[in-house]
């Protein structure tokens, strides 16, 4: 089922997440099918429960080619409850950061360049793995809505903050955002 994704200014984006105490809770399995719907009929590269209004420690992202972000290398299709992000880095790389709860914008964005980030899968498992550039990038962002942090808070300079098709007016990214 697709999911009304909550947007910026909803104070249920602004809270940390609880972790998820029962990973067989068959609750559990809909509401990761519902965001891998969600996600996928708003041509997003992640989604994190908050999103959808569910306050649990639970994220989803990957692709193998995206739309909205044409450039960008694939990132596996993942599914973690109760992720950890260990930051390796200090260098930081400037990228362009747009969200599913902050429709038809896009901002320059400081992430760590190089992390190392886990959590438990699915079935149960745990997935640890070490991630560089856009694929460190989705994993913080979506790891941020876990946290009540919306990626324009961390935006240094707001010159680099606006509408798609402002910043971007000869790409095709306003219109494929308000498909």
């Amino acid at each position: 089922m697709i999911r009304e994704i909550l947007r910026m200014g909803d104070p249920r984006l602004l809270r940390v997440a609880k972790p998820v105490e029962d990973i067989h809770d068959p609750a559990l399995r809909a509401i990761i099918a519902d965001m891998y719907e969600t996600m996928h009929a708003a041509n997003g590269v992640g989604l994190a429960a908050p999103q959808i209004g569910v306050e649990l420690r639970l994220m989803i992202f990957g692709f193998d080619a995206n739309p909205r972000y044409p450039d960008a290398p694939p990132v596996p299709v993942t599914t973690l409850i109760n992720p950890w992000l260990e930051v390796l880095t200090v260098e930081t790389e400037d990228g362009w950061e747009g969200c599913l709860s902050v429709p038809g914008m896009r901002g320059l964005v400081p992430r760590p360049r190089r992390i190392h980030y886990g959590g438990i899968l699915e079935d149960g498992g745990s997935l640890t793995r070490e991630a560089e550039g856009f694929h460190a990038r989705v994993f913080q962002h979506e790891f941020d809505h876990l946290n009540g942090v919306l990626y324009p808070q961390r935006i240094r300079d707001m010159t680099k903050f606006g509408f798609i098709d402002a910043l971007f007016p000869d790409s095709n990214l306003a219109t494929l955002e308000a498909e």
